[in-house]
C-alpha cells in the first residue's frame, strides 16, 4: 500500500510532519532563532540527496559508494552558469539535474556490468576521477571550489530570503517524496524491488534486468544533482569536498539511520544525523563518536532504521 494513497495512518502522519515543517520558520522567528531556518534548509536538502541515494540502494539494491560525484557536479553546474550569467533557476536548475543524469547514465553503463563488491569499488573509482578532475581545473577554482555570487532567481520568489528558500526546498523534497511513493508502488518500482530480491529469477523471467536498474541508476543521480544546486545556492559554495567518496560514505549513514528501501528514510536520516552532529559537536570536540555511537545503535536495535521503529519502513512482500 502507498505511503500518500490508502495508508490512513501513514497519510495522517505526513500531512502532521508536513504542518509541522510548514510552520517551522515561524515558529523559530517567535523564539528569535532565525538563523535555524537555514540550518534546516539544509538538512532538506541532505534529506533530497540521501533519498536519492536510498532510491538506488534501497529500491534498487545497487550499492554504490560514487553517489557524491552526481551531488557535486549538480551543484558546479549551477555555479559555472552563474559565471557566465545564467542564474535564473528554470535554466541552471534544470541543466544540473541533465548534467548529473548524463553523467549517472555514463557511469552506469559500465558499472551495471558487475556485482557485488566490484560493482562499489567501480562507482567508487568513477567518483574520485571525477573529484580528481574538479579538484585539477583551476578555471573552477580548484581546491578552493567556486563560489556562488548570489542565488539563483526563481521567478516572484525571491531566493536571497532564507525563509522563502527554505519553503521551495521543502516543496521540492514533498513533490520528491510524493513521486517517489508512486514509483515505487508502479510496475516500475515492483519490478525493480524484484531485482533487488532476486536478480537471477527476474533476468530468468525474460526481464531487461540491466535496463531496469540503469534507469534507477540514473533517477537517482538526477535526483542528487537537483540536490547538489539547491545546496549551492545555501551555501553560496561549490566545494570539491562535495565529490569527495566521503560525503558519499555521508549519504550512505543517512539512510541506514533513516531506513534502507523506506521512501521516509533518507528524510529521517539525514535530519537525526544532523541533528546529532549540530548536538555533539557543541559537547565535544570528539563528536564523531557520538554519531559513532548512534550508528551502532541503529544497527544493533532497529536494522529497519528508524523509520522502521515508527511504522515507515520498507514494506515486506
Amino acid at each position: 500500500m502507498g505511503f500518500y494513497t490508502t495508508s490512513t495512518p501513514r497519510r495522517i502522519a505526513a500531512i502532521a510532519l508536513l504542518a509541522v515543517l510548514v510552520g517551522l520558520p515561524w515558529m523559530l522567528q517567535a523564539i528569535d532563532q532565525s538563523f535555524y531556518v537555514s540550518l534546516a534548509s539544509r538538512m532538506l536538502i541532505f534529506a533530497l540527496a540521501a533519498t536519492s541515494l536510498n532510491l538506488v540502494i534501497g529500491f534498487g539494491g545497487m550499492v554504490s559508494f560514487g553517489h557524491a560525484a552526481y551531488f557535486g557536479i549538480g551543484a558546479y553546474c549551477v555555479a559555472i552558469l552563474a559565471e557566465g550569467g545564467i542564474v535564473s533557476a528554470a535554466y541552471a536548475w534544470p541543466v544540473a539535474i541533465a548534467v548529473a543524469a548524463l553523467l549517472a547514465l555514463f557511469i552506469g553503463i559500465l558499472s551495471l556490468r558487475t556485482r557485488g563488491v566490484y560493482f562499489i569499488m567501480i562507482t567508487l573509482a568513477f567518483a574520485q576521477m571525477v573529484f580528481y578532475l574538479v579538484v585539477s581545473l583551476k578555471t573552477w577554482g580548484g581546491d578552493d571550489g567556486l563560489s556562488l555570487g548570489h542565488r539563483s532567481s526563481f521567478g516572484a520568489f525571491d531566493l536571497k530570503d532564507d525563509t522563502t528558500f527554505y519553503f521551495v526546498v521543502l516543496a521540492l523534497l514533498a513533490f520528491v517524496l510524493m513521486a517517489l511513493d508512486r514509483v515505487a508502488h508502479s510496475r516500475f518500482g515492483r519490478v525493480i524491488q524484484s531485482i533487488r530480491e532476486n536478480e537471477t529469477r527476474m533476468e530468468a523471467l525474460g526481464y531487461p534486468v540491466f535496463s531496469y536498474k540503469l534507469v534507477c541508476f540514473v533517477i537517482g543521480g538526477a535526483l542528487a544533482g537537483l540536490a547538489g544546486a539547491l545546496l549551492v545556492n545555501q551555501t553560496g559554495l561549490a566545494s570539491p569536498n562535495l565529490l569527495h567518496w566521503m560525503q558519499s560514505g555521508t549519504l550512505m549513514v543517512m539512510i541506514v539511520i533513516g531506513g534502507v528501501g523506506s521512501v521516509m528514510g533518507g528524510v529521517v536520516g539525514a535530519v537525526l544525523l544532523m541533528s546529532c552532529e549540530e548536538a555533539f559537536v557543541e559537547i565535544s570536540p570528539h563528536w564523531q563518536i557520538g554519531l559513532g555511537l548512534v550508528l551502532l545503535a541503529v544497527v544493533l536495535w532497529a536494522p529497519l532504521g528508524i523509520a522502521g521503529l515508527v511504522g515507515w519502513g520498507r514494506e515486506r512482500e
